[in-house]
C-alpha cells in the first residue's frame, strides 16, 4: 500500500514536470544577473550637500556648517564638512554651500572622471598609447616615431615617472622629471621633446564619452622647460671640399650613395629605398615613392615628401652607368635587400664623423646660393609649403622649367668618379 502510494506520487510528480515542458515549451528562464552600474555623475545624490548648526533651532548669530559628498581618486567617496560662518537663515547658509561646491569643482565632470578612473600608473597608460598610435584610424604614427617615443619613455621618463599614478603626473612632476634631465646634460631640444611625450601620455587617458580624464594646464615657467634656440642648435654640414674628400674616400654603391644624396637632397631612408622603376627616362628625374626603416619599407615622411626630384645630368650620367638591372633595390645586399642605415653611417664615419642629414642641409645651400625658386626649393627638397604663394603657383608642374633650373644650379661639387669600377662591390 505504501510502496504503491509512492509509485503515484512520483509519476505525478513526472507528469506534472513534463506537462510543464509541453505545455510551454521552454524551460522557466533563468533569474538574470545584473550588471552592476559604475560611478555616474547623474545618479549621484547628495552632491548638493545639506547646512547644518550645532543646535535644535536655527540661530542666526551660531555657526553654521555644510556637509557633502565627494569623490575621492580610486572610486570610493567620503563626506566632507566645511564651515559657513553665521548665516543669518538656513536659505542664505545653503547658498553659500551651493557656492563652495561650484567654487571647489565638486561637479564638474572633470573632477568626477579623474577621481573615479581606475588608479592608472604613467608606465601602464603608456604601454596602452604605444600600442594604439599604430592602429588608430587617424593620423597613424610611422614606426619610427613611435620608436624615438618609445625610446624617450625607456631613457628618462619611466625610471623616473613610470611608478606615479596618473593623478599625480602634473607640473610638480615635470619639474622634477626635467632638473634631472638638466642635470644630465641633455640638450633642450631632447629635454623638451620627452616633456611632450609625457603630455601625450597623460592627454591619451580619456572617458567614454573622449574627454580628457586628467587634463592639465601645463606652466612651462614653473616646470623649467629650457628655450630651444635654433640658432644655438647643432646642425652639422659639409663644405664642396670636404664632400669631395669623402667621395674620394669610399667605392661602390657607398660613392654613387652620397652622390645623389648630396645632388638630391634626399632623405637617407628615400634614397634607400629607390629601385630602377622610380627612376625616369635617362635617369633625369626620380621619384620619391616609399622609405626605409629598420630594413622596412614605409610610406615617406609627410605628404609633401612624395615628390618629383629633377637631377642634373653629370650626376644622372653617374647614375646611368650603375644602374643596377631587375626591380631590385639601387642600393641593395647581397641577399637583395635594402641597405642598412647603421652600416651606411658606419662607412660615411670612416672617412668623416658627421650625419647623413648633412648632405640634404648641403644641398639646400646650394640651392639658396643659387637663389632657386623658393617653391620649386620646398617641392625638390619635400618640405610644406609655407605661403598661400606656394599653394597657388604650379612651377613643380612645369617640368622644362624644373629641368632648365636644375642645370643652371648643378651639383655644387665635383663628382668623383671612375666608370671602370665595379660600382656595386661591399
Amino acid at each position: 500500500m505504501g510502496s504503491g502510494n509512492a509509485d503515484t506520487h512520483a509519476a505525478g510528480v513526472t507528469g506534472m514536470c513534463a506537462g510543464d515542458v509541453s505545455g510551454s515549451g521552454t524551460l522557466p528562464r533563468a533569474t538574470e544577473t545584473r550588471r552592476k552600474r559604475g560611478p555616474s555623475l547623474n545618479r549621484r545624490t547628495g552632491q548638493a550637500g545639506c547646512v547644518f548648526q550645532n543646535s535644535k533651532s536655527w540661530r542666526p548669530t551660531a555657526p553654521c556648517y555644510g556637509r557633502f559628498w565627494i569623490d575621492v581618486p580610486g572610486g570610493s567617496r567620503r563626506q566632507k564638512t566645511v564651515p559657513l560662518g553665521q548665516c543669518v537663515t538656513r536659505s542664505i547658509a545653503r547658498q553659500r554651500l551651493r557656492e563652495h561646491i561650484e567654487r571647489e569643482g565638486v561637479n564638474c565632470k572633470a573632477a568626477f572622471y579623474q577621481n573615479t578612473a581606475p588608479a592608472t600608473t604613467l608606465k601602464q597608460q603608456s604601454e596602452r598609447w604605444i600600442e594604439s598610435l599604430s592602429t588608430r584610424t587617424r593620423r597613424p604614427v610611422k614606426p619610427a616615431t613611435i620608436a624615438g617615443w618609445q625610446e624617450a619613455l625607456n631613457a628618462w621618463i619611466l625610471p623616473n615617472l613610470g611608478d606615479r599614478p596618473l593623478a599625480e603626473v602634473s607640473n610638480g612632476a615635470l619639474r622634477e622629471l626635467v632638473g634631472k634631465m638638466t642635470a644630465g646634460r641633455l640638450s633642450p631640444k631632447t629635454i623638451v621633446n620627452y616633456v611632450q611625450v609625457v603630455k601625450l601620455v597623460v592627454a591619451s587617458a580619456v572617458s567614454d564619452e573622449g574627454d580628457e580624464i586628467y587634463p592639465r594646464k601645463w606652466n612651462h615657467d614653473f616646470i623649467g622647460l629650457p628655450i630651444v634656440r635654433r640658432d644655438k642648435q647643432h646642425r652639422p654640414t659639409v663644405a664642396e671640399s670636404e664632400l669631395e674628400d669623402i667621395l674620394s674616400g669610399v667605392k661602390g654603391r657607398y660613392r654613387l650613395l652620397f652622390a645623389l644624396l648630396a645632388g638630391t637632397g634626399l632623405r637617407i631612408g628615400e634614397a634607400l629605398a629607390l629601385k630602377p622603376p622610380d627612376f625616369g627616362p635617362d635617369c633625369r628625374v626620380l621619384h620619391v615613392r616609399r622609405s626605409i626603416w629598420r630594413g622596412q619599407e614605409q610610406e615617406p615622411k609627410t605628404p609633401n615628401a612624395v615628390r618629383t626630384v629633377d637631377v642634373p645630368e653629370e650626376l644622372a650620367q653617374f647614375i646611368r652607368s650603375r644602374m643596377p638591372k631587375g626591380n631590385d633595390y639601387l642600393f641593395s645586399t647581397g641577399k637583395r635587400t635594402a641597405l642598412q642605415h647603421r652600416n651606411v653611417l658606419r662607412v660615411l664615419h670612416g672617412v668623416k664623423k658627421v650625419g647623413l642629414h648633412a648632405f640634404r642641409r648641403f644641398r639646400l645651400t646650394w640651392l639658396r646660393r643659387n637663389s632657386v625658386p623658393k617653391d620649386l626649393e620646398r617641392f625638390w627638397m619635400g618640405h610644406a609649403p609655407e605661403e598661400v604663394g606656394d599653394l597657388y603657383s604650379n612651377l613643380k608642374d612645369d617640368a622644362s622649367f624644373r629641368a632648365m633650373w636644375c642645370e643652371k644650379v648643378g651639383l655644387g661639387f665635383k663628382l668623383v668618379s671612375d666608370v671602370s669600377e665595379n660600382a656595386f662591390a661591399a
